[in-house]
């Protein structure tokens, strides 16, 4: 999917009068969505079944260090989604749950720079799980350097 290169402006700033309790609000209407889908569902209650709190309150500090540039957020998000057999079809229906969630929560501006920042999440993670349209051949790639 390609999306204009407005949504994709590394140095697009939050839009005014995003709060805490948006991001928050945002993170649970998603994944109290995302745990009834029935292709993200699962995926979720195995890996988040028990943890759920912690989870939220992980993920909440994520995008308000996207939305609100809070500082809380300090992790590394690619690895833990390693060893999960994702596929792009998984980032499709993630993007498109998160994408109504947004719209459904958050004032327009609001909800167009977190899809915005969200696309580009899954776009950067498809890379980096070597999955997608974008993944790299690293065979294919070594197979093709000149050899000294």
């Amino acid at each position: 999917m390609v999306h204009p290169p407005a949504d994709r402006a590394p140095d697009a700033e939050p839009p005014a009068g995003l709060t805490e309790a948006m991001m928050e609000n945002l993170v649970r209407a998603f994944y109290g969505a995302g745990r009834k889908h029935p292709v993200l569902g699962p995926i979720f209650e195995e890996r988040l079944a028990g943890h759920w709190e912690e989870h939220i309150a992980k993920l909440t500090d994520f995008w308000s260090q996207i939305g609100l540039r809070s500082g809380r957020y300090s992790g590394r998000p690619l690895p833990a989604h390693f060893g999960m057999g994702l596929e792009p079809a998984h980032f499709e229906a993630w993007l498109g749950l998160f994408e109504a969630t947004a719209r459904e929560v958050l004032p327009p501006e609001g909800a167009a720079f977190f899809i915005a920042r969200a696309r580009r999440i899954a776009e950067s993670f498809q890379m980096g799980l070597n999955i997608g349209d974008k993944a790299l051949d690293f065979r294919a790639m070594q197979a093709r350097r000149p050899k000294d």
